[in-house]
């Protein structure tokens, strides 16, 4: 895949293409239902398949105080994106020069004169341009102007009508409940941080742990423990208990520590930059009265962990 970061970086003569444009923030099962639809106009119509995206939530600009957290960072989500198998994506800072561009001028200025748009395909809802003028009747009447078709998509609705959205998932990863964000996702939630060196509890426990550093990619789930996986940033995957919260046993940890403990090896993982993935919540996290009962419980973490982990590999 292709990633253009900035307008100015498309090359003369690109396209013509399929364009889908959006937040893609954790690229769900949603967006891969358009994705799919993009690359199968493309392939029938023997155009390039890109994506149009921004490098932040558009309300950090427009509304900061109603802005949610990401799912997934820049470099995550143009991961996700390249795994669709689409050609091409379009990073566009979403700047306040870009939120004031009138509709016409964003459909003209990116649209056509840089990628050579032959068909743009988005959702109902869709909304572009200066304090979303722009509509889908108008993106529609655009093109019949400029030479593109428009083409809607259906919204994702797996249960009971509800539409897969962003939102759902962070209250999904808000209550712990990675399995079922995981289905919305269509991958396992991830974290991805640097290894650091921590209070060394967890080694004084017998359980020595991967820290990561407070500054990581990705939402972090509920506090609790977790059965999930480490993969080395050498590409290779363990499984693992995960630990997140400020472990109440102890003072002075960190709010929202991320704690991996590979099952059954010790690893030497610090300045190693790792994902952590959760895909089933073992428990909440809870204060102990003392070391043995806390050991005790570590121990009890790990063995439903490996059985969790064992289960979804066979």
């Amino acid at each position: 895949m292709k990633v253009f970061h900035g307008v100015a970086e498309v090359p003369d003569g690109f396209g013509p293409s399929a364009v889908t444009i959006g937040k893609f923030d954790g690229v769900h099962t949603g967006h891969r239902a358009v994705i799919d639809r993009l690359r199968a106009v493309a392939a029938q119509r023997g155009l390039t398949a890109a994506v149009i995206t921004f490098d932040r939530n558009p309300l950090e600009v427009l509304a900061p105080e109603r802005c949610p957290a990401s799912l997934v960072s820049k470099r995550q989500k143009l991961e996700l994106l390249a795994e669709t198998g689409i050609d091409a994506t379009l990073m566009v800072s979403f700047d306040r020069a870009l939120a004031d561009l009138p509709p016409e001028e964003f459909v003209h200025r990116i649209l056509v004169d840089r990628l050579h748009a032959a068909a743009v395909l988005v959702g109902s809802d869709f909304r572009f341009g200066a304090k979303g003028a722009g509509d889908v009747t108008m993106l529609t009447s655009l093109g019949e102007r400029y030479g593109f078709t428009v083409e809607l998509i259906d919204d994702v609705r797996p249960e009971r009508g509800r539409r897969v959205s962003s939102t759902w998932i962070r209250d999904l990863l808000a209550e712990g409940d990675v399995r079922h964000a995981t289905e919305l996702l269509g991958t396992v939630p991830t974290v991805r941080g640097v290894v650091v060196h921590g209070a060394a509890r967890g080694r004084e426990l017998g359980f020595p742990t991967a820290n990561l550093s407070p500054e990581n990619e990705g939402l972090i789930p509920a506090d609790g423990v977790y059965a999930g996986w480490l993969t080395d940033d050498d590409g290779t995957r363990y499984p693992a208990a995960i630990s997140v919260g400020n472990n109440p046993t102890f003072q002075g940890v960190p709010q929202k520590q991320v704690e991996a403990y590979v099952l059954d090896r010790e690893l030497d993982l610090y300045d190693h930059t790792v994902d952590v993935a959760f895909a089933e919540r073992i428990r909440g996290m809870v204060a102990y009265s003392g070391i043995e009962p806390l050991i005790a419980q570590i121990a009890a973490d790990v063995d439903e962990a490996r059985r969790i982990l064992t289960a979804e590999r066979a």
